[in-house]
């Protein structure tokens, strides 16, 4: 009995996300953006506790009143169903994509690329992530992607599924390093999210200004690869249709001596980064996420 009930929450989440599936393939583009929004605003009000937490994180990183940050977590989860709307429909609207982003100094990532020691993307869970990785996929770059391992491995599969019909391979669970070293020794490209909490596998680092334990791994590799990374970031403009996506200079280029720098500086430099793009769009940030559970004993 007890295995039946903890298998309920799952089975619930799996189902839903089939039933949404098939209505946002039935829906105009904008209408099924309407109805991911909605549903952000719902999961969010009725999220209770995990919501509240959210909130007093914001508020207390940015710095800004209750009020200030309950809107911003809001328009968060809002810019979440939306983007999950987006991911689930990506199947119909990869002969749009054009329509739907629109892309600035692309000329950065060609550039890297030609070094032919593969390129890692940096980003963050900002705007819609995966759309930017599916853009690239479908524009015939050779675009990689880290696995997140789901509670349900139906969600896992589903989104490397996604992923592939897109050109954009999953490669490992969390960061494998032999799949990472091998695919940038092929010379393609590596999108690494990089905002996410390493616990006691991390290097403690500023991030939005508080102390954070970060990921190094894909930065450590950079380093001994020569590999060139590409700060890259996608947002989400007023319409809530359409998406700007930009590529930053490489690292090598932008700073001076970066390969010679120590891991711990380079790590703050690409916090450094990250921290700069949310601040200036935090309302899509992933602010339900306790980036700093380790660090601060925010969970």
């Amino acid at each position: 009995m007890d295995g039946d009930k903890s298998l309920m929450p799952n089975e619930l989440i799996w189902l839903s996300i089939q039933y949404l599936s098939i209505q946002l393939r039935m829906l105009p583009h904008s209408i099924a953006l309407s109805l991911g929004g909605n549903l952000g605003r719902m999961v969010f009000l009725l999220s209770g506790k995990r919501a509240s937490k959210a909130v007093c994180r914001c508020s207390k990183i940015l710095g800004c009143s209750l009020a200030v940050a309950r809107d911003i977590v809001a328009k968060s989860y809002i810019n979440l169903g939306r983007s999950l709307a987006e991911f689930l429909s990506l199947s119909r609207l990869r002969d749009k994509i054009d329509e739907l982003v629109t892309v600035h100094d692309i000329e950065n990532l060609n550039d890297a690329l030609a070094y032919g020691r593969g390129v890692i993307l940096l980003t963050a869970h900002l705007g819609n992530w995966e759309l930017a990785a599916a853009y690239l996929g479908l524009k015939g770059y050779p675009m990689k992607a880290i696995g997140a391992e789901q509670r349900d491995p139906r969600i896992t599969q589903l989104i490397a599924d996604i992923r592939s019909s897109c050109g954009v391979e999953t490669i490992g669970k969390g960061f494998d390093l032999r799949g990472a070293i091998r695919c940038l020794r092929e010379g393609n490209i590596l999108g690494v999210l990089l905002d996410q909490d390493a616990k006691d596998k991390g290097i403690v680092a500023p991030f939005l200004g508080q102390p954070a334990s970060t990921p190094y791994g894909p930065i450590k590799m950079a380093l001994k690869m020569r590999s060139p990374i590409v700060p890259l970031f996608i947002i989400r403009r007023k319409d809530n249709v359409h998406h700007d996506l930009y590529f930053l200079p490489s690292l090598e280029e932008s700073v001076e001596n970066f390969y010679e720098r120590p891991l711990e500086e380079n790590v703050c430099i690409c916090n450094d980064i990250l921290s700069d793009w949310i601040s200036r769009h935090p309302e899509q940030w992933l602010w339900l996420y306790p980036r700093w559970a380790s660090t601060l004993g925010d969970k």
